[in-house]
């Protein structure tokens, strides 16, 4: 198998955008090996201590299965991984299911794979939105006047869907102060350090945070989830060979269940599962979304 050097977390531009061809690589370029390497990006959806070693597993499982070097970048931010694919520089991605929508419209990104449960059916996760347990706010409503906590914009359950939550409640924009955190963890931090009076916090990063010790769930309530959100899909750049993205699906749902449970598990894929088949119409849903908030790609 070929050495593989990932890229860092905030060295995308650095990375991705030195040449078309994917960096130096003797492996010959071939139907599953286009330019003699695979650029793989994954958006920062969890901490990148935990996420680059995770994905590092998944990165290493394809790039064995291809035969062709695989780079790994975890991007900087969700709009970054969009633009990269957009430009030609990522040849597979790992989105959100929003980024995905906004990939899909300016990359032509197509859905090939997902995380699945031990049923082989599609694994899901929610969206929350939390207050400590002192508050008096118990509705989404009573946010009216208080501060809120959201992940970073283009995030699914970390922006879009709270604020549709915001909206069906008839809260206006002026009515909540709302705050981007940098992402999930952060997030979860401002409410934990009581910097916020409510965060959003996805059943994912509540999963990972209760385990790690940094969120007690007893010390907070839960005051709004929505409903279940299929998980993040890895895509194809829509402009590759038929061949490429046949080659990479089947790679993709080929890997055994310990190569894509650490990173399934940020997922709150767990226990582990091999990848199951997604397509467009999977996340249909998010689309509707982004129309229904009038999202567009300079929302991402």
């Amino acid at each position: 198998m070929s050495v593989r050097r990932p890229a860092l977390v905030g060295t995308l531009v650095a990375a991705l955008f030195l040449t078309a061809c994917g960096g130096d690589s003797d492996k010959p370029e071939s139907a599953t090996c286009p330019g003699g390497t695979i650029r793989f990006g994954v958006e920062p959806f969890e901490d990148p201590a935990k996420l680059t070693p995770a994905a590092e597993v998944l990165a290493d499982a394809l790039e064995e299965k291809l035969d062709c070097p695989v780079e790994l970048t975890i991007t900087e931010d969700y709009s970054s991984e969009v633009l990269a694919m957009q430009n030609g520089k990522l040849d597979i991605a790992m989105f959100g299911p929003l980024g995905y929508v906004f990939a899909s419209e300016r990359a032509k990104a197509e859905a090939l794979a997902s995380f699945g449960d031990p049923k082989g059916e599609l694994s899901t996760y929610t969206a929350g939105i939390w207050v400590p347990k002192s508050s008096k706010a118990t509705t989404v409503e009573q946010l009216r006047g208080r501060s809120l906590a959201l992940a970073s914009v283009g995030s699914t359950s970390g922006d879009a869907l709270p604020r549709q939550a915001l909206a069906d409640a008839d809260l206006k924009k002026d009515d909540v102060e709302l705050s981007y955190a940098g992402g999930h963890p952060e997030a979860l931090l401002a409410l934990v350090n009581g910097t916020v009076d409510a965060a959003e916090i996805n059943s994912q990063q509540l999963a990972s945070a209760t385990e790690a010790g940094t969120f007690k769930p007893s010390k907070f309530r839960k005051i709004w989830t929505s409903k279940p959100i299929p998980n993040d899909p890895i895509t194809v750049r829509g402009d590759h060979e038929p061949a490429f993205k046949k080659a990479v699906r089947e790679a993709l749902l080929g890997l055994p269940a310990d190569k894509v449970g650490e990173i399934g598990a940020l997922l709150d894929a767990d226990p582990p599962a091999p990848l199951v088949a997604v397509d467009k119409s999977t996340y249909q849903p998010l689309f509707d979304l982004a129309r229904t908030l009038g999202l567009s790609e300079e929302d991402v």
